[in-house]
């Protein structure tokens, strides 16, 4: 074994922006620790990354029974409940809803907008071997929610990628309620790539800016309107437009400096890959092949990231690309 170091700080790297102090009554668990070195080698193999997103919550009992019905395919795919037995059928899913309904309707503190489930969806790329998927999720239920909360999750192999969806009821057995915040977010991916592990799947769980990646991903909804607008069933939405208004100025030269915002980006993606070359010229020094094996590694992963990149920079390429690119004779016959 070798003495292995850290540079000062580089620990952040893997850290969140934290906007806000933790509740004290956080449902967090511990978050699953995994030592330096093993992150380091996942990460610069880019092994995949985990999903973890709250899909939305149920409010009313007939909204509750829809989304359990929608999960389960009606009835027709089986369920696992937090004590291990299997829920199938459309008999014992509506059951199911019914109770929980029930006992989230007697709390005499309940408002009409407080949900009485949550929806999750824990996912991985294709090709990852669903039931260890499964096998993880169970794990990972139990050790999150089991001892406060019921749930029941399905497992969905019907599209390109298999995904679990994991429904929670939103009261807790002592009454508490499920409210969960980015921080709670945050330890669940963790914990989910902890268990995918534990089950003989390579999975991690890091912020975007310790991949490298700086834009944000586009929302569902916002994707769903702007691929309807691009089949002519509906108008793009405003946002969108918006962006691509900024996104002509910057193209043609009207409005390209950078913004402020952009700016900071940048700085705080150099900082990281700084921090990622520096622990990688530390590995690199030491007397342990493997350590060494390790920083050429890591500069190397370091080395092949993409430039820092935002929305409104990408879609002014795309417009100068769009710009350059040749007429087609029938649409230059209708210009004229």
């Amino acid at each position: 074994m070798s003495d292995f170091r850290i540079v000062r700080g580089f620990e952040d790297v893997w850290r969140p922006p934290v906007r806000r102090s933790v509740r004290p009554e956080t449902v967090l668990h511990p978050i699953a620790r995994t030592d330096v070195r093993s992150r380091l080698w996942r990460i610069a193999r880019r092994v995949p990354e985990v999903m973890v997103k709250i899909t939305g919550r149920t409010r009313d009992p007939e909204h509750l029974r829809a989304h359990l019905s929608y999960i389960t395919r009606n009835g027709g795919l089986a369920a696992e409940g937090r004590d291990g037995w299997s829920i199938e059928g459309r008999g014992e899913v509506m059951e199911l809803a019914r109770d929980w309904a029930t006992s989230s309707l007697c709390d005499p503190r309940r408002r009409a907008s407080t949900a009485l489930s949550i929806g999750i969806i824990l996912s991985m790329p294709a090709g990852t071997d669903a039931l260890r998927l499964c096998d993880a999720v169970r794990a990972f239920a139990a050790g999150t929610f089991a001892d406060r909360f019921d749930y029941l999750f399905v497992l969905h192999t019907d599209v390109g990628h298999p995904h679990v969806h994991l429904t929670v009821k939103a009261q807790g057995d002592l009454g508490e309620r499920l409210n969960p915040k980015k921080a709670d977010l945050e330890a669940w991916r963790q914990n989910f790539a902890q268990a995918l592990r534990d089950h003989g799947v390579e999975a991690e769980a890091t912020p975007r800016r310790a991949r490298g990646v700086t834009r944000k991903a586009e929302r569902g909804p916002l994707r769903r309107m702007r691929e309807r607008a691009a089949q002519g069933r509906g108008a793009m939405p405003e946002v969108r437009r918006q962006a691509y208004r900024e996104a002509a100025q910057a193209a043609f030269g009207r409005d390209d400096a950078a913004r402020a915002w952009e700016n900071r980006t940048a700085a705080r993606q150099a900082q990281v890959r700084a921090l990622y070359l520096a622990q990688a010229r530390l590995l690199q020094s030491s007397a342990a092949a493997e350590d060494r094996r390790l920083g050429d590694a890591v500069e190397a992963f370091v080395r092949n990231l993409a430039p820092p990149d935002t929305l409104r920079l990408a879609l002014a390429r795309e417009l100068r690309a769009a710009s350059r690119s040749p007429v087609p004779s029938r649409e230059k016959d209708r210009r004229r």
